[in-house]
């Protein structure tokens, strides 16, 4: 089923090792947002913070288990409606390409779902605020796992849910985090055992996850405090947010994909 050139596949591998370059710098509206937070953290009330702090268990039981958020390979026929695809096997000799439109369904069908919860949950401003928070990951993370499932990887592994936090991790990242991250990430299927458990490693690190991500969306939902305006805000940052991380997950999904492809086709 596979219809993927060798000059297709390199053409495209270009494109998406174009796009990690274009990820060297930061936008303003990020760089500012990351000089005042420390201030902002003294000034966020504790349950604010307590909530915070529940993500850390939250990220950390989903890479040991999947936890809730852990989305069902058996619903790959759910991406594919018009195709007999049933398998992830399936799923791996499809061409690129309708991956990639999988993929664009989702990321269309889950930036309407977090403007519809960002919005509805910044009415409330303060009060629920501490309900948005777990709920933005928790999409996030379901999208990424959607996405994986995509191009043929199963997120119910331990090392694909590694790969998910570390996407996750990849968007809320400074440019020396960013680059770091890549290089892992260019590593993640290395044969050798080596690079394989230095790549397992980085679970003890999971923690600056939640960190990076806290200093990411920080002082954007302090404006989502304001009850009323909180609407405007929730619905923007929530779906900026979920665009970002489903752009991050297509390209660096999309790159193993390819990568792969192209090892099939010197075989």
């Amino acid at each position: 089923m596979m219809t993927d050139s060798k000059e297709w596949l390199l053409h495209e591998l270009k494109a998406v090792e174009d796009w990690e370059k274009d990820q060297s710098d930061l936008w303003f509206w990020e760089k500012l947002g990351r000089l005042p937070f420390k201030l902002i953290d003294k000034w966020t009330p504790d349950f604010i913070q307590n909530k915070i702090g529940i993500l850390l268990d939250e990220l950390g039981q989903y890479i040991q288990t999947g936890g809730r958020y852990l989305s069902s390979v058996s619903n790959i026929t759910n991406y594919y409606p018009q195709m007999d695809v049933h398998t992830l096997e399936c799923v791996k000799e499809l061409p690129i390409s309708t991956m990639d439109d999988a993929v664009e369904k989702i990321t269309i069908n889950r930036k309407r779902f977090a403007t519809i919860q960002g919005a509805s949950t910044g009415i409330g401003g303060v009060f629920t605020l501490t309900i948005d928070i777990p709920l933005l990951l928790s999409l996030q993370l379901k999208t990424l796992q959607d996405i994986a499932i995509c191009y043929g990887y199963n997120p119910s592994e331990k090392e694909e849910r590694l790969f998910v936090v570390k996407c996750l991790q990849f968007v809320s990242s400074d440019i020396v985090g960013k680059q770091a991250i890549l290089a892992q990430l260019s590593q993640f299927d290395a044969p050798h055992d080596a690079s394989k458990r230095e790549i397992m490693s980085e679970l003890q690190g999971w923690r600056e996850v939640v960190f990076s991500y806290r200093d990411q969306i920080g002082w954007k939902k302090i404006f989502q405090m304001i009850p009323i305006a909180g609407l405007v805000f929730g619905a923007f940052i929530n779906r900026s947010a979920v665009n970002d991380i489903a752009e991050a997950g297509k390209m660096l999904y999309r790159k193993r994909r390819i990568v792969e492809r192209l090892k099939q086709t010197e075989l």
